[in-house]
């Protein structure tokens, strides 16, 4: 019988597909798994075509429909194993096919393709334009070394024509991916070594097969980051059923080495952009901790209850092992931080919302005639007196007020810890508090001889680039010191909210045992790259605290449309604007639950969700946590659309009043570095939003549109 595989460049496309198409590969895959190979190329019902003129003679194409035709590639190594590599309309079938060729890298012996036509029409191009550059991209690199990193000829030639980066970007839609990306690499001054760790050694299996030669077969084992291999009717089916839901789960060779490492000897960090899969990292980390030993226990947290709920539904998919499941605590540190309040100390606690607190903190203001706004108020006791867990005056008056730009003298310090004071006796008068403060009652309680049960063998960490000094004190006393004690995963480039943190002060040093993931596997490059314009090269402080952190390398494996950007005069054209968007998407065949509209404030999305309901399109809620299996485009504000993604989004209302949201930055006058951080937080914002989408995303505005989008600025 024939074995089935899928590329990845069929399923990037799959999702977008219209209903009927979908149906007829369904139809063509299930009908193929029962032939023998004899009967394949007899059948007259799937048409097993060969390709005229192309330039890899495995290439065929199958029906799927009277107007499309799947791309497969057959073997030629008596395996039987077919690889479908795309479904397009009828006449590109032939096109596509005809120009491309596929072919094993020789340093990670995985199977990959190229234009091979364009390649040879752009060359001599390059070629002519090179022999008058005056630098070269590569010329610091030999053949040798080049070809030592999986260069082959064609390409090698091709290297050598290129001068410079937008060269190499414009050339590297028809290159071979591993190779591609090997030169943007060196592109970016690694150097060979860090290259062949980062990119050759993490594309190619552990065991890989290089006894095999050039064969179909075991290239198709050896490229499983891009390859899926079905064994059975079943497989095909579910697989086909929920092909999206299966990318979040879905774990590459890159990815794979650091979550299922056997063991680290301290806490470990893994960083990467958006899209990167340090949330599949994470759960896979999950599993294999719960693996090694058949009684431990793991925390998992994240930052909000939307992300720990899908936390939640991604790990039941992983794990099928109801015992494993259990021994696995999914929730936010918040919650965790409250729960060990309650259980140790039997009084239920009652935390005050931002909005309560700075309220609390402009009456205190007034109460004792201070000069500063609230905001500075709430500033200093959460990034000075709560970050460091101080306790007295005297700890304040010494405290090392790093990272805040207003210099305060002794006296001022006087001042404020009065403040600090009367801001704590009004709460605990009121029977109230903070949820940071919860969190540092919570690590105290943690050192406790009655603290057993809540302390775990392994803590994992999704998101960790917006938590507070005060939570990693309760995540660093949930776990002993010890090998795999912390897991963390998260962005810096993806902080919105206001958390610098230094974790080797916290007891949490990671030298030694960071990773840093660099390929999208999510949204398309084109989304991707106009996303990352959004920041504008704004340096980003790294995660733990130290340095700065860069997207540098950072790139998308996929391709599709450019998002689409649409200025309208009112906020009512703007809607209904978005109404025809998201019909249009749904023609397309995108499911109600992977679309996702999301804006700065609620009172915007008040209206997107009264019109969509009047046009008759389900909308749900972000905030009530919908299941996955609810219909329903999803509505959500920017801050909560963190950590989710979807196949499109819409971010509706970007406008310059909105973004950023000048009531929320501090005044330059008033403290210059707040305010530089600030600003950064909302173009984090505006980015994170952005990044959640996987094929589509359309932003709009409604007057002036914000100074962030890129190639924006002053339209209307």
């Amino acid at each position: 019988m024939p074995a089935l595989a899928f590329a990845n460049s069929f399923w990037e496309t799959y999702d977008l597909l219209e209903k009927q198409v979908k149906a007829g590969v369904r139809k063509a895959m299930a009908k193929f798994q029962q032939l023998t190979i004899a009967e394949l190329y007899a059948d007259k019902g799937l048409h097993l075509e060969s390709v005229d003129n192309a330039r890899d003679s495995r290439m065929r194409t199958i029906r799927v429909t009277d107007f499309w035709r799947g791309v497969v590639l057959a073997p030629d190594d008596g395996s039987g194993i077919f690889l479908l590599v795309n479904v397009v309309p009828h006449d590109d079938a032939y096109e596509w096919a005809a120009k491309r060729v596929y072919t094993v890298n020789t340093a990670t012996r995985a199977l990959e393709v190229r234009n091979v036509v364009a390649i040879e029409q752009l060359t001599p191009s390059l070629e002519q334009v090179a022999a008058n550059a005056p630098t070269l991209l590569f010329a610091a690199y030999s053949d040798t070394v080049l070809r030592d990193l999986g260069l082959d000829d064609q390409v090698l030639r091709a290297a050598r024509a290129i001068a410079d980066k937008p060269q190499l970007e414009a050339f590297g839609g028809v290159l071979p991916e591993d190779q591609f990306e090997v030169l943007q690499f060196l592109a970016e001054s690694f150097t060979p070594e860090e290259v062949y760790r980062d990119v050759v050694t993490a594309r190619k299996p552990a065991d890989v097969a290089f006894d095999s030669g050039d064969s179909l077969a075991a290239a198709i084992v050896n490229t499983a980051s891009r390859i899926t291999l079905v064994t059975g009717p079943d497989e095909l089916a579910d697989i086909l059923d929920k092909p999206f839901a299966a990318w979040r789960v879905f774990l590459h060779p890159s990815q794979r080495r650091v979550a299922y490492r056997t063991s680290f000897n301290g806490p470990a960090q893994v960083t990467g952009g958006p899209g990167t899969g340090k949330t599949v990292v994470a759960l896979h980390r999950v599993k294999h901790l719960l693996t090694r030993k058949p009684r431990s226990r793991v925390l998992l947290t994240t930052f909000t209850n939307a992300l720990a709920r899908t936390l939640r539904e991604n790990l039941a998919l992983l794990l099928d092992d109801d015992d494993q499941l259990a021994r696995v605590q999914v929730t936010t540190v918040d919650a965790f931080a409250n729960r060990i309040v309650r259980d140790l100390t039997g009084l239920p606690s009652a935390p005050i919302g931002d909005a309560e607190e700075r309220q609390l903190w402009r009456r205190v203001g007034r109460m004792l005639g201070l000069p500063w706004t609230e905001q500075f108020l709430v500033q200093e006791f959460r990034q000075v007196v709560l970050a460091q867990n101080i306790r007295d005056k005297d700890e304040y008056l010494r405290a090392d007020r790093r990272g805040r730009g207003m210099p305060l003298r002794p006296w001022q310090r006087e001042q404020l810890w009065a403040a600090m004071e009367t801001f704590t006796t009004e709460l605990a008068g009121s029977g109230r508090t903070t949820h940071l403060r919860i969190c540092s009652q919570a690590a105290d309680l943690l050192g406790r001889p009655n603290a057993g049960a809540h302390q775990f063998d392994h803590v994992v960490v999704d998101e960790a680039q917006d938590l507070h000094p005060a939570q990693w004190r309760v995540l660093r006393a949930a776990v002993p010191d010890g090998p795999d004690d912390l897991f963390i995963t998260g962005d810096p480039h993806q902080r919105i909210y206001d958390s610098r943190v230094s974790l080797r002060t916290l007891g949490i040093s990671v030298p030694g045992r960071s990773a840093r993931l660099r390929v999208n596997y999510r949204s398309t490059a084109e989304i991707l790259g106009w996303s990352v314009g959004v920041l504008d090269g704004t340096p980003v402080e790294g995660l733990g605290g130290e340095g700065s952190d860069s997207l540098v390398g950072y790139r998308s494996l996929l391709h599709g449309k450019r998002p689409r950007m649409a200025g309208h005069a009112n906020e009512t054209l703007e809607i209904a604007a978005l109404v025809e968007t998201v019909r249009e998407w749904l023609r397309q065949g995108v499911p109600l639950n992977e679309i996702a509209v999301c804006t700065r404030f609620n009172v915007l999305l008040d209206k997107v969700h009264a019109r969509l309901r009047a046009e008759d399109i389900a909308a749900v809620w972000v905030k009530d946590h919908p299941r996955s299996d609810v219909g329903g485009v999803r509505l959500a504000t920017m801050h909560a659309m963190k950590g989710l993604e979807f196949r499109c989004v819409a971010v509706v209302g970007a406008t310059a009043r909105a973004i950023p949201f000048l009531a929320g930055v501090t005044p330059v006058e008033v403290d210059r570095q707040q305010y530089e951080n600030d600003m950064l937080k909302e173009r984090c914002l505006l980015f994170v939003a952005c990044t959640r989408a996987r094929d589509a995303l359309a932003v709009s505005w409604s007057g002036t549109a914000s100074p962030f989008l890129p190639g924006t600025a002053g339209r209307y």
